[in-house]
């Protein structure tokens, strides 16, 4: 169902190819992991089409030339040539659509328009940026068994959910020190200084909750940061392996066998 009001922000949907291929997507067959089909649709075309939903009117994709960029053409998108990782893909995505942005990824087989609302509409008016993350407990209730990455803090385990919103010009100081850490993810004595070795001793031991990790993370940028918690675990779940893409293939399954048992 469209989304009753158009958002003003723009949206990134990050497609980059990784170095020397990806042996996941190549196993189903195909060029890039966004081409991956799930009931009827590629990755790509359910990620464009949940921001389309959700209200988003002008939609990039960063990508390489070749069938992802093909398919986003024929979906309406934007193609925004990728840079050297992912921070540089997002910072010429921020050039190229500008703020406020909502950045998301082409393998979030699952995003809801909803998400995407919780996003916006959680993310304080003077922050500059936010991000969604999703505590385990929310996580395990949504799809248990579900493997994966976890941060701790004082406040529990918390796991990304690709979902970012640049809301201000301001956040790009954010992108460029994502640029620094990845440019020195070989020295992590650089990262360390960059970033304040005792906010990372204690965002280690789990003595900040999850909200003070990212203010404190913040400040040293110099921009405000906001944390929106998911009120659906499935936000954290993405397809960048076999057992997430059996679970969600699964998941989808029960839910049209539900639908077709209990018709409206």
């Amino acid at each position: 169902m469209s989304s009753q009001r158009t958002l003003e922000a723009a949206a990134l949907v990050l497609a980059g190819t990784r170095p020397g291929g990806d042996p996941f997507a190549a196993a189903q067959g195909v060029a890039h992991k966004s081409l991956i089909q799930i009931d009827g649709s590629t990755l790509l075309e359910r990620v464009v089409r949940a921001l389309l939903e959700a209200g988003i009117s002008r939609i990039g994709v960063s990508c390489d030339e070749g069938p992802v960029a093909e398919l986003a053409h024929r979906l309406g998108a934007q193609v925004i040539p990728t840079g050297r990782g992912p921070s540089a893909s997002v910072g010429s995505g921020f050039e190229t659509l500008g703020a406020p942005l909502i950045v998301t990824t082409s393998d979030h087989a699952l995003l809801q328009p909803d998400w995407v609302r919780e996003l916006t509409d959680g993310t304080p008016e003077d922050a500059d940026l936010s991000v969604m993350l999703a505590e385990r407990g929310t996580v395990q209730r949504a799809l248990p068994g579900s493997k994966r990455t976890y941060l701790r803090f004082a406040d529990g385990h918390w796991s990304g959910c690709n979902l970012f919103y640049l809301q201000t010009p301001d956040a790009r100081r954010a992108i460029e020190t994502w640029s620094m850490v990845e440019a020195d993810r070989k020295r992590p004595w650089r990262i360390a200084a960059r970033l304040g070795l005792g906010t990372l001793l204690s965002m280690l031991l789990g003595r900040l909750t999850i909200a003070e990790g990212l203010a404190r993370l913040g400040q040293r940028i110099g921009v405000k940061t906001a944390l929106v918690s998911a009120s659906d675990g499935l936000a954290a779940v993405d397809v960048d392996k076999q057992a997430d893409l059996d679970a969600v293939r699964a998941l989808i399954a029960r839910r049209k066998e539900g639908s077709s048992a209990n018709p409206v």
